[in-house]
């Protein structure tokens, strides 16, 4: 029997008169599989919707997309939870003396407390909390504070200020006490966001020490940190930060 695909004359007549049904294109592999790609890399509707969306649709799926909606819908809340968790803080908010133990010594053991005890007529202490600002900001999971030194320690010196405090577990991990420790009168908002990486309070994206040469002040002995005496505090001595 001949061929109706062949390519010959009598069977280029036949198609032209409808005896031979039209000649089948040759299938490019390449396009069928470029086909086949495009298919299995089709976004189900389901993986643009929200959990909201999810619950309110899910009678709508095959069964057979059951299983695969669980397992995106559990995606998606483990994304919702960390997400939440990211979020928590986002800020930098004022504490007193009287909310430190709570909001300070007694916060969820996985966050790092940064607390800046200032004294807003210090320059000094007014470009610590622009920076701190910008830094809640930025790194959400983190929990930023400040605090007018007056009202958790009277007395306290002002060659001690700006003080930053550090606490992971209800424990100090690290201090900067004074304008040296700080980064100086012209510390940049980077070189403040090293420091606390360095510590380990944020996750920083920085790959070096913006201010290169600098004293690591964390590594000096405790006998070379300046001693900042307090006497006469507002609060309970387990309000009290301990500084020295």
């Amino acid at each position: 029997m001949q061929d109706p695909n062949e390519d010959t004359e009598w069977n280029d007549i036949l198609r032209q008169f409808g005896i031979l049904p039209p000649k089948e294109n040759p299938k490019d592999e390449n396009e069928e599989m470029v086909l086949r790609l495009q298919k299995e890399a089709e976004v189900k509707p389901y993986e643009r919707m929200n959990l909201k969306e999810l619950e309110e649709a899910e009678d709508d799926f095959d069964e057979a997309d059951s299983e695969a909606i669980e397992k995106y819908r559990q995606q998606r809340l483990q994304e919702w939870k960390c997400l939440q968790r990211r979020q928590k803080y986002g800020e930098l908010r004022e504490i007193c003396g009287e909310q430190y133990v709570k909001e300070v010594t007694n916060a969820p053991k996985d966050v790092w407390v940064i607390i800046h005890l200032y004294r807003s007529s210090i320059p000094m202490c007014s470009l610590v909390n622009k920076h701190l600002s910008l830094l809640a900001r930025k790194f959400p999971e983190a929990k930023f504070l400040k605090a007018a030194v007056n009202s958790c320690i009277q007395n306290y010196h002002d060659s001690c200020l700006p003080t930053l405090l550090v606490y992971k577990t209800a424990e100090i991990k690290g201090r900067f006490i004074g304008v040296t420790q700080c980064g100086g009168i012209h510390l940049k908002v980077e070189e403040l966001e090293w420091k606390l990486a360095e510590v380990g309070a944020i996750d920083t994206d920085l790959e070096e020490n913006p201010k290169k040469g600098i004293v690591n002040m964390m590594t000096l002995p405790v006998q070379n940190i300046p001693a900042c005496e307090a006497n006469n505090t507002k609060s309970s001595d387990a309000m009290k930060p301990h500084i020295t």
